[in-house]
């Protein structure tokens, strides 16, 4: 399954066959999709990840984080949008902040090339059995 956060990307839950010396493994892992305005990213390299086209994408729950935060629906997606575009614009501006994900980790750009790092702890609990696995192919 996976989340669509509308002017940056989409992060999803793969599930991988690994081979390994006696035996395959089957892993979940985190990933993360880029999809932001080819405007803000003209100075910036990215890795293609494809997201497999039968995994289930939902938008981002607006009316789910208006309730966790006490504020109403409509400033939480000013929030959301606003600071996608302010991350946007310091990337255009080849001002090199990461991008904090609570418990799920850090979009950064260094040395031109924007990447998404997951937190170890996002990816052990995911992955409990073939963590290590896991984490090397994430």
């Amino acid at each position: 399954q996976g989340v669509l956060v509308s002017g940056l990307g989409t992060f999803a839950m793969v599930q991988e066959q690994f081979h390994g010396t006696t035996e395959i493994y089957v892993v979940r892992r985190p990933i993360f999709q880029l999809d932001m305005d080819e405007f803000f990213l003209e100075n910036v390299a990215f890795p293609t990840v494809v997201i497999p086209g039968n995994t289930m994408v939902k938008p981002l729950n607006y009316s789910w984080l208006s309730r966790a935060t006490s504020f109403p629906r409509h400033v939480v997606e000013g929030c959301v949008q606003e600071t996608i575009l302010l991350y946007s614009f310091h990337l255009r501006n080849e001002t090199r902040l990461d991008f904090i994900f609570k418990d799920i980790g850090v979009l950064s750009c260094k040395h031109d090339v924007l990447c998404m790092r997951f937190y170890y702890e996002c990816v052990v609990e995911l992955e409990s059995k073939a963590s290590r696995i896991a984490l090397l192919h994430t």
